[in-house]
């Protein structure tokens, strides 16, 4: 039986490149290969600085790439994590999901793994990303012989962005696709990894329930198992409301922590995206002013909404 394709997004995600996967998905294609296309599109997107090229880099200057793929109707996943030099983490990810018996890669494997696959290379530090990075060694300072640790916690301290690209897809087939990508928090300590490559955490796609992705504080997400929780609640009978509400509840409980200089204070948000099986959406967030954007077959455009403002109440 036919279904209505839906496409859900973070807000951060240009209106074309949604737009062209419901084209795709009217089309015929599968929920896998719109999610691929739109997670490559805003990789190669260089004012996208928190995602591929043009990617804010770790406190070395070194750009690394996490992503996560999950098919909903088999439960197979890939990603990879602190991945260099190479252009579309997202298509190496799905890789992993089609060509090996693991999940995730990181690292060295990540990359000889991106290297026999022929996955193109390319520097992923643009020349704004990379002032940026020589800005913050200027404000933060790089005092003779301080060790990489103080540097980067001080270089956290600076606010700048955290935008995960999240998309959750819904075919013609009623099959679920989730697709999650990043460059992670900027001046990270190399090696960091967030959420977003670990299924559970930032990624979790299930077609006889529903798919939910993360944004924000990837440390947050991690510590909650943020995506999986918010889909085995919609399997144990939740309307997507209530569990959207939950998690982000749990997740604000854990943000309203005394910070004690906590340098991770900075990024104290995050923002859930969840699809259920029937292809409704829901956004929800732990501060306001957060959007996402939703486009079905009967939308010329994406249509943009706010996310759901929950405190710890």
């Amino acid at each position: 039986m036919a279904c209505a394709p839906v496409i859900l997004a973070n807000a951060e995600i240009r209106d074309e490149f949604i737009a062209e996967g419901m084209r795709d998905l009217l089309r015929g294609a599968s929920a896998g290969d719109v999610a691929e296309c739109i997670a490559r599109a805003v990789e190669d997107d260089p004012d996208e600085h928190t995602v591929g090229y043009g990617g804010w880099p770790n406190i070395l200057g070194e750009v690394e790439l996490d992503a996560s793929f999950m098919d909903g109707a088999t439960l197979r996943a890939g990603a990879v994590a602190a991945l260099k030099g190479f252009r579309h983490p997202i298509s190496i990810a799905r890789q992993v999901m089609l060509r090996l018996p693991h999940i995730l890669l990181v690292g060295d494997g990540a990359a000889r793994f991106a290297a026999e696959i022929g996955a193109e290379r390319r520097d992923m530090l643009s020349p704004e990303a990379r002032l940026a990075w020589l800005d913050c060694l200027a404000e933060v300072g790089d005092a003779e012989g301080e060790g990489t640790i103080d540097l980067a916690v001080r270089a956290l301290r600076r606010p700048l962005g955290s935008d995960t690209m999240n998309v959750i897809v819904r075919d013609a087939a009623g099959n679920l696709c989730s697709a999650v990508t990043t460059s992670g928090i900027a001046w990270k300590y190399p090696g960091r990894v967030g959420d977003s490559p670990l299924i559970g955490a930032g990624n979790y796609c299930d077609n006889r329930y529903g798919a939910a992705a993360c944004m924000g504080l990837g440390e947050a997400a991690i510590r909650v198992g943020a995506s999986a929780q918010a889909v085995m609640l919609l399997r144990l009978g939740w309307s997507l409301e209530a569990a959207g509400q939950e998690v982000v509840r749990q997740l604000s409980e854990l943000l309203d922590e005394p910070s004690d200089g906590d340098h991770m204070r900075r990024a104290d948000w995050v923002r859930l995206l969840m699809m259920d099986a029937r292809g409704h959406v829901g956004a929800f967030a732990t501060r306001p002013g957060l959007s996402f954007k939703v486009q079905t077959a009967d939308d010329p455009q994406p249509v943009t909404g706010e996310a759901k403002w929950v405190n710890q109440g």
